[in-house]
């Protein structure tokens, strides 16, 4: 992986959480030298979702209250079933993810997490990947949906589960790395 130091990277996530799409990305952006903080709706913690049965708590840097996107060089959005679907109903979480958007930075999303994408209106006329249950919810979207391990169109970045974890991972930093550092 690129090196990332002086780069900042938030994580956006609540509860249930898929453990390893939130855990595996922050191991190895911070590993690579990142400054990666998780921004949530509260501060805290929140809990994990690993397989079938709550997970592991990971602690919260950042709320969204406090969190700007300006301060940081790309987002990532992990999966779950239930973390997408409830960041999708709180309009700070959307409007969080289209700054990003507005400022052509990476937004990488992995399983469930693009039904965020759609939620900020930014699945139309895009190639996009996923978990298998929403590519409907993409197609119906207007994006262009492959079955791949990890797509990147423009400043979008997705991956479909938890096996493509690597892939998503280098694409975040290879994206990080054409884009300049934020000021901290």
């Amino acid at each position: 992986m690129k090196n990332l130091n002086g780069h900042r990277i938030a994580i956006l996530a609540t509860d249930g959480f898929e453990q390893s799409e939130l855990q595996v990305p922050l191991k190895q952006l911070k590993d690579a030298g990142a400054e990666v903080h998780v921004v949530s709706l509260e501060a805290g913690e929140i809990k994990g979702w690993d397989e079938d049965d709550w997970g592991d708590s990971v602690a919260v840097d950042k709320t969204l209250d406090q969190a700007n996107s300006g301060e940081y060089d790309a987002l990532v959005l992990p999966g779950g079933q239930i973390n997408p679907d409830l960041l999708r109903v709180e309009e700070k979480a959307i409007k969080f993810i289209q700054a990003f958007d507005q400022e052509a930075k990476p937004i990488a999303a992995i399983c469930h997490a693009p039904w965020l994408l759609i939620e900020a209106g930014l699945a139309d006329g895009r190639m996009l990947t996923s978990y298998p249950s929403i590519r409907t919810d993409l197609t119906n979207a207007g994006a262009e949906v492959v079955d791949t391990a990890v797509v990147t169109d423009r400043n979008l970045i997705t991956s479909r589960n938890p096996g493509d974890l690597d892939a998503f991972c280098d694409a975040i930093a290879e994206a990080v790395t054409k884009t300049p550092a934020q000021a901290a």
